[in-house]
């Protein structure tokens, strides 16, 4: 779950979109107006020890994204379908921004959180799931929302701030549209003045979290650097402080090499721990990725994850000590 590599990804995708070639594609309709998009589906098996296999053989996720560019003021509106969600088609992204001159902007509308290294968006990170960063029992990783930003940037520095009609509520959603009760805030800053390194730093704040009645404060800080034109390692650490079972720390370190023009591999150790007495999680994971075409991509995954504390999969009703994972995604791009 803007950042903005496009108006669509994390302001880490720009890592993996270059090794792993899969940055959205974008269509010129005229000098005003461009789509982009993508279509994406895979085959997904989890073996919990012990418990139940399960598997998903399905499309994922779609999404169309409209651009209208009338300088100094852009717009951006996309479609998003969703075949597992509550509300399976919705609009996703529906801003505004004006252009203020001097790296300077001001945004309004409904827009991806200023947090976190992996993209909402799958298809722009080196792997078909996600990281334990920000996932799973704490469930607090910032995607969309509506409010108000101003941003700014430079040659060395980026920053930005946020005020929200709140920070976590679901990304089909558009919160709860007032302030009164429950407001939320984020703010980033990022720096990019040493040559092929990248260093992110976030907060967000809501006045009322989404697990009971209790302020929520996220931080989010990550690196990436690019050790050569083939090679880029990236970590990042995720602390949430909220109420109970929303109180904890999560972490990814992750290394992507880009093999040729058409395959790269990518490797990461990512873990979360729920205070509490909540569980404690690591997951080992690798993928390959081969570009077919400049719009179609085959990615593979192979994960292993080493429960502590026994946690009980969703869906399954068993306590797991440990799952592995494989899948398989294909995804095209526009």
């Amino acid at each position: 779950m803007t950042k903005r590599v496009t108006q669509l990804s994390s302001l880490a995708a720009a890592s993996l979109l270059t090794l792993a070639g899969s940055a959205f594609a974008e269509v010129k309709l005229n000098d005003n107006f461009s789509v982009a998009g993508y279509i994406e589906g895979s085959y997904q098996y989890s073996d919990p020890k012990p418990g139940a296999s399960t598997d998903k053989f399905d499309i994922d996720t779609s999404l169309l994204l409209v651009k209208a560019d009338f300088s100094p003021v852009k717009a951006v509106m996309s479609f998003y379908y969703n075949p597992n969600a509550t509300n399976q088609l919705i609009v996703l992204d529906a801003y505004g921004t004006y252009d203020a001159g001097n790296g300077v902007s001001v945004t309004g509308g409904k827009f991806l959180s200023y947090l976190g290294y992996d993209s909402f968006f799958t298809i722009n990170n080196a792997f078909v799931s996600y990281g334990m960063v920000g996932i799973g029992p704490l469930t607090t990783y910032p995607a969309y929302h509506d409010g108000v930003r101003v941003d700014y940037s430079d040659k060395e520095w980026s920053s930005g701030v946020a005020l929200l009609d709140s920070v976590n509520s679901p990304y089909y959603l558009h919160g709860d549209g007032e302030l009164k009760h429950n407001a939320g805030f984020e703010a980033y800053t990022k720096y990019t003045g040493v040559a092929n390194l990248t260093v992110f730093a976030g907060f967000a704040y809501d006045t009322k979290g989404n697990f009971e009645p209790h302020s929520l404060a996220l931080y989010n800080l990550w690196a990436q650097y690019q050790i050569a034109p083939e090679t880029a390692f990236a970590a990042e650490v995720f602390q949430t402080e909220g109420g109970k079972g929303a109180r904890g720390t999560s972490w990814l370190a992750q290394v992507t090499q880009k093999i040729d023009d058409k395959f790269s591999v990518a490797g990461r150790i990512s873990g979360q721990t729920i205070r509490d007495g909540g569980p404690r999680t690591t997951k080992y994971s690798v993928a390959p990725s081969y570009a077919v075409t400049d719009h179609l991509t085959v990615r593979a995954e192979f994960s292993y994850f080493d429960y502590d504390r026994y946690p009980t999969i969703s869906g399954i009703g068993a306590s797991a000590q440990s799952k592995t994972y494989y899948a398989v995604q294909a995804f095209v791009k526009f």
